[in-house]
């Protein structure tokens, strides 16, 4: 509840805290152990690959929430626009006129190399000119600087899920606490989602174009996600199985003959998305899904291609592609990193390897990254080794004082460090962002890896109104 460790309680939070001066020392521990048990009920899980004991994993709640003042969360919102909007004119552009690398502004190699630059997307361009349709950005707070930019997700972004039901358990929970606080609803995301799916339909789908979500299917690590956004948004969750295209239009098996789809939210990487295009032995995509998309008939969210805007290397340019698209510096800034391809970047970074983070470009959910100040010698050596031999696979950023959050260990409240996932949905009618997000926490006492899948858990973001 600190300003970033200054002792003082930040004005958002000072509600809470006269609350939880009155309330009785084991309520915290009670709602907590009712929160497991209910999403326990509920089956609210993610998968971990290869974890011998158990292929389904609980993600631990926290019940105290987050909370995000309405002037902060204005600055968040504005910055949080800008970037993504950014994004996708920078992404028109790669798979266009590629003005951006002309201009010196993002190297060539970057792009054109990228294992998730798309070829066979140069020259095309996306029913609406929308590329990214959901977005997550991480975001930390370091002290009273503000919030930083960790990484965009731009590509199959995940959490919203629990963004949803953490809302839904603390209103069941604490409907006391909320009547204290004008929090602003986040379960409006999915009626969102689904107005930017609309509107983001290809030309002649009509006023009520078909909605699907497409999933691998329930070994996927997120299927409970998929199979949650389908429920909610009020759309079939699909497998590759049930779609099929005929004379560049796909359509949906039904029990009353096909249905023609006209927008699907994949939750399918672009290498499985169709077997005919990308890999070939792919057993969860659809056959001649991009000769339908190709061909205007069908909205894909996100893009295919998406990815180079997910990258580590391309993140460090963000500043650049912000200014150079909108004309505007960047609201929210990037964390300081080095660029481990530039050879002085390169020197500077092995000197210091005990000191920085190290991640590799494309890694995600905290796995093929080192944190210096928590490895030993033999990690760090081993990962200088891996560094050495291919520099421009990783970037490096500083290890950084990140704000906590009062987190229940035990029946006590301590500090934990957290970040926050907001998401932001873009389509032809504007960008918008959901009053929230999932904020995660490192429940280890001083850990920064805030990962489900490396023993973070989450909380209730709350965005005041006033």
């Amino acid at each position: 509840m600190n300003g970033g460790g200054s002792g003082t309680i930040r004005d958002s939070y000072k509600t809470l805290a006269a609350w939880l001066e009155n309330a009785p020392p084991d309520l915290l521990q009670a709602r907590s152990r009712q929160a497991e048990l209910f999403f326990r009920r509920m089956g609210v899980t993610f998968a971990v690959y290869g974890d011998e004991e158990s292929n389904e994993r609980l993600i631990p709640f926290d019940v105290v929430p987050r909370i995000i003042g309405a002037d902060e969360w204005g600055g968040l919102e504005k910055g949080l626009k800008q970037r993504v909007t950014a994004i996708n004119a920078f992404l028109k552009d790669i798979y266009g006129p590629q003005d951006c690398i002309r201009a010196g502004i993002v190297p060539a190699d970057l792009i054109l190399t990228n294992p998730h630059y798309r070829p066979e997307m140069q020259g095309r361009r996306p029913p609406g000119d929308v590329w990214c349709h959901i977005a997550g950005v991480d975001l930390v707070r370091t002290g009273e600087d503000g919030f930083y930019v960790l990484e965009d997700n731009v590509r199959t972004p995940s959490g919203v899920s629990y963004m949803l039901e953490n809302r839904e358990m603390m209103m069941r929970l604490f409907p006391d606490l909320f009547a204290e606080h004008a929090v602003r609803p986040v379960e409006i995301y999915t009626d969102m989602l689904l107005r930017s799916l609309q509107a983001s339909a290809p030309s002649g789908a009509g006023e009520d174009p078909t909605i699907v979500v497409l999933t691998p299917g329930p070994f996927n690590s997120a299927y409970y996600e998929h199979s949650f956004l389908a429920d909610k948004l009020g759309v079939e969750l699909v497998e590759g199985g049930d779609l099929f295209v005929n004379d560049d239009t796909v359509y949906m098996r039904t029990t009353e003959g096909p249905k023609r789809v006209d927008v699907i939210y994949r939750r399918i990487d672009d290498d499985f998305i169709d077997p005919l295009t990308f890999m070939p032995n792919s057993a969860v995509g659809v056959p001649g899904l991009m000769s339908a998309y190709f061909a205007g008939r069908v909205t894909l969210a996100n893009a295919v291609g998406t990815g180079v805007a997910d990258d580590k290397a391309v993140y460090t340019y963000m500043p650049e592609i912000i200014r150079f698209f909108t004309g505007e510096d960047a609201i929210l800034k990037n964390v300081p990193t080095w660029r481990c391809r530039e050879p002085d970047a390169l020197k500077e970074v092995l000197g210091k390897l005990d000191e920085l983070v190290v991640k590799e470009v494309g890694g995600s959910g905290g796995y093929g990254m080192l944190v210096g100040p928590t490895s030993t010698k033999a990690e760090i050596e081993a990962f200088r080794a891996k560094l050495i031999a291919d520099p421009d696979d990783f970037i490096a950023q500083p290890t950084l004082s990140l704000s906590t959050a009062p987190t229940l260990n035990g029946g006590d409240l301590s500090p934990r460090h957290v970040d926050l996932r907001p998401f932001v949905l873009s389509s032809p009618a504007g960008v918008r962002v959901a009053p929230g997000g999932l904020t995660r926490v490192a429940l280890k006492e001083g850990s920064l890896v805030v990962n489900s899948s490396q023993g973070g858990g989450t909380k209730d973001t709350w965005v005041l109104d006033n």
